[in-house]
């Protein structure tokens, strides 16, 4: 049965568009962490251990906010289901914007000691709550809200948010890199994208603050109320779709924080690639996940999810093996076409996935099976990989990076074939 949703076109573009800059909005929040621990947080919260060590807790920073995703899956889940996705949306956006700028903020190791370290941990969980409760209501609230045949195209939407934030954090790290000394980016510069969240979260604010609740949840209220705990309903009635919906999205997270977060670390302090040549670069692999991410859901709406995302897993196993013999050849375009392919095997799961996930749960708890299902995934992807891949590369070098990543991409191609076509499924059905 089709959903029947009456949204009219202007509405649905006010809701995309909401939809879209909120995820941006903390995308961008939680990439600039991720840029930073790969390029400056190691030598200023960690100075008392070694390269290799400093790098590892700069990286463990970063996978803390990844075991937090979960949690602020499981939490705003909770209140996404019970009160609506619009109030809950508002709440994961400040907590992200307000813990993002206060690490701008935060003194170092050097003028505070251990606080400085053990406070960045703190503010890292508070990012990874927040953003854990933001993915799944911005997917809901563009697939909730649009027509049956266009949802894959609306829910591009918050899909495009996560390039688009990465690739303005980029180029924000890029300029003041270029344009500052590297004692003064060292010094300063580095908390200058930090702060700019101030602002961007009150933009992201007045434009939430006007956006209707979906109605499939309206709907769902009315006929049936909320459950009382939905996280227990999908453990005890969706455990399949939780988990293997988790497992279908591991390349995703694989693929962009080993290319944009490990591999930064590894082209500029092993293989001797100058900060600002690689930034750029970076730049030009997120515009192919950009474009890879729109395009692909697009044509998920005329060909199904499932079948992209089965390509994608695919490339992404071949891939595997081709990304750091590429990026050893220390060519600039080769550098360039390995990035690239990384992200480009993203692009083609990441595109469907935020109508696949929403698609696989009932409206009761569509926001926690599908923000938890997200977040499982980004913890096993993205959390732990970038710090198995740098203690195998330091120890038995990349081709066994190459192994472990072919490997996870055909976890993933194992999932996505156990689990159902969506895209004709009804989102109001409660």
């Amino acid at each position: 049965m089709s959903s029947t949703t009456t949204t009219p076109p202007q509405d649905m573009r006010r809701i995309a568009t909401a939809s879209f800059i909120g995820t941006a909005i903390e995308f961008y929040d939680y990439y600039i962490y991720g840029t930073a621990a790969a390029l400056v947080l190691n030598e200023l919260f960690f100075p008392t251990l070694s390269p290799l060590a400093g790098t590892l807790a700069a990286l463990s920073t970063f996978a803390v906010g990844f075991v937090a995703r979960p949690l602020g899956a499981i939490l705003f889940g909770h209140f996404g289901d019970r009160i609506g996705r619009k109030a809950t949306l508002i709440v994961s956006l400040l907590l992200m914007g307000l813990s993002t700028a206060l690490i701008g903020l935060l003194p170092t190791y050097g003028t505070i000691g251990v606080a400085a370290p053990i406070i960045l941990v703190v503010l890292r969980v508070a990012q990874g709550i927040g953003l854990g409760g933001e993915w799944g209501g911005a997917a809901l609230l563009s697939t909730e809200h649009a027509p049956a045949d266009r949802r894959g195209l609306y829910a591009a939407a918050p899909q495009m948010g996560s390039p688009v934030g990465y690739f303005v954090a980029t180029c924000v790290f890029w300029a003041l890199s270029a344009w500052l000394p590297e004692a003064a980016f060292d010094s300063w510069g580095w908390r200058v994208p930090f702060l700019l969240s101030f602002a961007l979260v009150a933009v992201g604010l007045v434009i939430r603050l006007k956006v209707a609740e979906t109605p499939a949840f309206a709907k769902h209220m009315d006929e049936t109320g909320a459950a009382k705990v939905p996280l227990l309903t999908v453990i005890t009635r969706h455990p399949k779709e939780l988990l293997l919906g988790a497992g279908s999205i591991l390349v995703v997270y694989i693929m962009f924080y080993t290319a944009a977060t490990y591999c930064l670390t590894y082209t500029t302090t092993v293989l001797g690639i100058p900060r600002n040549t690689m930034l750029g670069l970076t730049l030009i692999a997120v515009v192919v996940l950009g474009i890879s991410t729109f395009l692909v859901a697009r044509l998920s709406d005329r060909h199904g999810r499932k079948k992209l995302i089965i390509a994608g897993a695919v490339f992404g196993i071949v891939w595997s093996f081709a990304l750091f013999p590429l990026l050893e050849t220390k060519n600039l375009v080769l550098i360039a076409v390995a990035l690239s392919g990384a992200l480009l095997a993203m692009g083609i799961i990441y595109g469907p996935i935020g109508a696949f996930l929403p698609e696989l749960f009932p409206t009761g708890v569509r926001y926690s099976g599908a923000g938890l299902a997200y977040n499982i995934g980004g913890l096993l992807g993205g959390g732990i990989t970038p710090l198995v891949v740098a203690q195998i590369a330091s120890t038995s070098g990349t081709s066994g990076v190459g192994w472990l990543l072919g490997g996870i991409a055909v976890v993933n191609l194992l999932c996505i074939l156990a689990l159902p076509e969506t895209r004709h499924r009804d989102m109001q059905d409660a």
